[in-house]
């Protein structure tokens, strides 16, 4: 491998201008088809293999028309101090509102309060309930405008009005915070790479392939339901790794110039070993993120397998697009040590650059008191990861949504007329389609419900034109969210069983409230799968790359103590309310279900990106002939720096996401930066060398017969020491 990318990083220097042209007509033929395409709203939520999404495609099929996947608005209204929703300026006022609901060109139903039962005991506070034809993602604008519109005017007349429900979902926005991220990797790679041109580099490639990739999840997001959510996650991540993708080959290309080589050459063989690193570890994080499709639900496939090509294009342009632009950029970018007037250059820089560097200092002092460094890190570690054992997940509702939101003030309105458990009501469907009675069927389900605990109301069975399924909606007694209620979903299960077993009719559970719960339990079943699948295959992959055992296996325990301490410091700030005001969370709460999931995909991957740059380099001077211990501060002087600067500037890009509008992309990057805070500096730059230096030769152990079996892929570039210049690179490369 090594030979063929040091080839292409010749031909792509040699070859720029077409290179350049190349990426250049994609990135426009990937916007003109992102100008074109219709604008991504939020992606349809469905859950396969789950009984909440059984009972909703039950009731598509029995109640056609009913809607049941459509967006739902409850407009709340307040009766100023001293008056009732029953007064007559009120209710007139009301049924204003309600009849400027209905006018809506998508609106399936309005529910008027005073006919379906929606004001309070005291007559303070009732509800209107408004169903569209359409779910939330597919609402037309105008939609959401009449809402507003009609609260408006309520408002106007004297009432206080707030609107809960999914109608008013907003795609989500990253805020300028994500600007800042960017703003500290231009830093930070001007001070690693010594020039603003060198700097510019990896920002310019970066964000190409990101364009690339978010323009073409933009250009299908209407064909393949691919939601706003889905490009800034991919944003993220592409944004991330290709930054840190380009910085190693152009770092790798500075230390050739150092050496003497001459820039074409130089660039070959930055891409032949700094590249062969960057293809290996986009291999793991697309590993990791297109293994998210285990799980088997729909829209967080989706979301995988988009951020996995925005990754699998930035390993593309570094290997090709970065050696271009530095046949472009010439003598301007300057070899490894010599710096730049912009940093101050002067006499006396080789010299100093012949001293030890902070990553040769701090690997001497590991590999000499290695174990105490490994339980220092350890236990830190395992301290941080404490909170992660109060771990509560589920799915975001406007209760979790800040104080200063209308949906948040209407759940909070429900709640206080009518009890916690209104804002989460409980949809039981009855399928008595093989039963001989369906009506005795439908009051045996009813009167068995209502002997259960923790309920506050259950509505008399409402059965479709056949008569053969009935809904019976339940009022818990406790907000939708908490462990009570999640007790009252099984116990109506089980009562279910109970009668499929008398009268062969099915009993099932469904609501915004009870797909939250199946979806938790799915994904929770899935964690273990998912990560034996995806630990697996990028160890078997890594026993490739570094031929050894035990060095995979500590890369594998050490992304496990990494993660653990993440998720640990999620459930501190988002869960325990820690640091709460710092990082911008207004309500504390669940962790979203598909947070650890997710995150333990993307940060897997990352962790293997760092652990694939700074061994290899270890590796390299150990099969060059040094001993273990003085390899691991070798590959330090070498790659320290280059790996510190690449994990603060991811965490710089991942920390700009708290800034975004939406809560699971908010989580998301917080994770995220904190889990490479911990992978970077602790595993890997801690942990990693004194596991190394406590080896010694055990390390790099590998069976005869499996050493025979293994394709030899020669990241470290063994096969260059001996590669001349050869002339028709290009061609070579084109029978390649």
């Amino acid at each position: 491998m090594a030979t063929f990318l040091y080839r292409l990083g010749r031909f792509a220097f040699r070859r720029r201008h077409f290179v350049a042209l190349f990426w250049v007509a994609l990135l426009a033929l990937a916007g003109a088809g992102a100008a074109g395409a219709p604008a991504a709203g939020n992606s349809s939520f469905s859950i396969p293999g789950t009984e909440a999404q059984k009972a909703f495609d039950l009731l598509e099929e029995r109640f056609p028309g009913s809607s049941a996947d459509g967006a739902t608005a409850r407009v709340v209204f307040k009766a100023p101090d001293g008056q009732k929703m029953t007064d007559a300026g009120n209710k007139a006022t009301v049924q204003d509102t309600v009849d400027a609901l209905a006018g809506g060109s998508e609106v399936a139903r309005v529910t008027d309060p005073y006919q379906g039962g929606g004001v309070s005991q005291d007559g303070g506070i009732a509800y209107a309930s408004v169903t569209y034809e359409v779910s939330g993602m597919e609402l037309e604008e105008t939609s959401r405008e009449a809402l507003e519109t009609a609260a408006q005017d309520a408002r106007d007349a004297g009432l206080t009005v707030e609107i809960g429900g999914d109608a008013l979902q907003a795609v989500p926005e990253t805020g300028t915070a994500e600007i800042i991220g960017i703003g500290i990797a231009a830093i930070v790679l001007v001070i690693t790479l010594g020039s603003l041109l060198a700097a510019g580099l990896p920002l310019l490639t970066a964000i190409v392939g990101v364009g690339i990739g978010v323009a073409s999840i933009t250009a299908l997001a209407s064909t393949l339901d691919l939601g706003s959510t889905t490009s800034i996650l991919a944003s993220m991540i592409g944004l991330a790794v290709g930054i840190d993708y380009a910085l190693f080959v152009v770092s790798r290309y500075r230390a050739e110039l150092a050496e003497g080589r001459e820039r074409e050459e130089a660039a070959g063989r930055a891409v032949g070993t700094a590249g062969s690193a960057v293809v290996f570890a986009g291999l793991t994080v697309v590993i990791a993120l297109v293994g998210l499709s285990v799980v088997n639900i729909p829209m967080l496939t989706k979301m995988g397998i988009a951020a996995a090509a925005t990754v699998a294009i930035a390993v593309l342009i570094a290997l090709t697009l970065i050696p271009a632009l530095l046949g472009y950029a010439g003598r301007r970018v300057r070899p490894a040590g010599e710096k730049s007037k912009l940093l101050g250059g002067g006499r006396g820089g080789e010299q100093k650059a012949q001293r030890p560097n902070m990553g040769t200092r701090w690997a001497s002092f590991v590999v000499r008191r290695p174990l105490a460094v490994l339980l220092l890190g350890v236990v830190g570690l395992g301290a941080a990861a404490i909170p992660a054992a109060s771990l509560e997940l589920g799915l975001p509702d406007d209760g979790s949504q800040p104080t200063s939101t209308t949906q948040r003030r209407g759940y909070d309105l429900l709640s206080e007329g009518f009890g916690p458990g209104f804002n989460g009501p409980l949809v039981v469907v009855v399928d008595a389609k093989d039963s001989d009675d369906p009506q005795a069927v439908f009051e045996q389900a009813g009167e068995e419900i209502k002997g259960l605990d923790n309920i506050v109301d259950v509505a008399p069975a409402q059965p479709n034109k056949a008569g053969d399924t009935a809904t019976i909606t339940v009022i818990p007694d406790a907000k939708p969210s908490s462990v009570t209620t999640e007790d009252l979903v099984h116990d109506i299960r089980d009562a279910g069983a109970g009668i499929k077993a008398d009268t062969d009719a099915e009993v099932l559970v469904t609501g915004a409230t009870a797909m939250n719960i199946d979806v938790s339990q799915k994904l929770n079943d899935a964690l273990v799968p998912y990560l034996v699948l995806v630990v697996g295959l990028a160890f078997l992959l890594l026993i490739v790359v570094f031929r050894s055992i035990l060095v995979p296996l500590k890369a594998a325990l050490g992304f496990l103590l990494s993660v653990l301490a993440a998720l640990g410091a999620v459930v501190a700030v988002y869960q325990w309310g820690w640091l709460s005001g710092l990082m911008g969370v207004e309500e504390t709460g669940p962790i979203m279900s598909m947070m650890p999931i997710f995150m333990v995909g993307v940060v897997f991957g990352l962790a293997m990106d760092y652990e694939v740059f700074l061994v290899t380099r270890i590796r390299e001077a150990y099969v060059h002939g040094e001993k273990p211990r003085q390899a691991v501060v070798t590959g330090f002087r070498y790659s320290a720096r280059v790996v510190t600067a690449a994990a603060v500037i991811m965490m710089a890009v991942f920390a700009g996401f708290i800034g975004s509008s939406d809560s699971m992309v908010r989580m998301i990057g917080f994770g995220l930066a904190v889990a490479v805070l911990f992978d970077a500096f602790v595993v890997r730059m801690a942990i990693v060398p004194a596991v190394l230096a406590l080896l010694g030769t055990k390390a790099w152990w590998l069976p005869k017969w499996l050493d025979r079996a293994l394709p030899n892929v020669d990241v470290e570039g063994e096969s260059l020491s001996a590669h001349g210049d050869p002339k028709d690179e290009d061609k070579e490369l084109v029978r390649v």
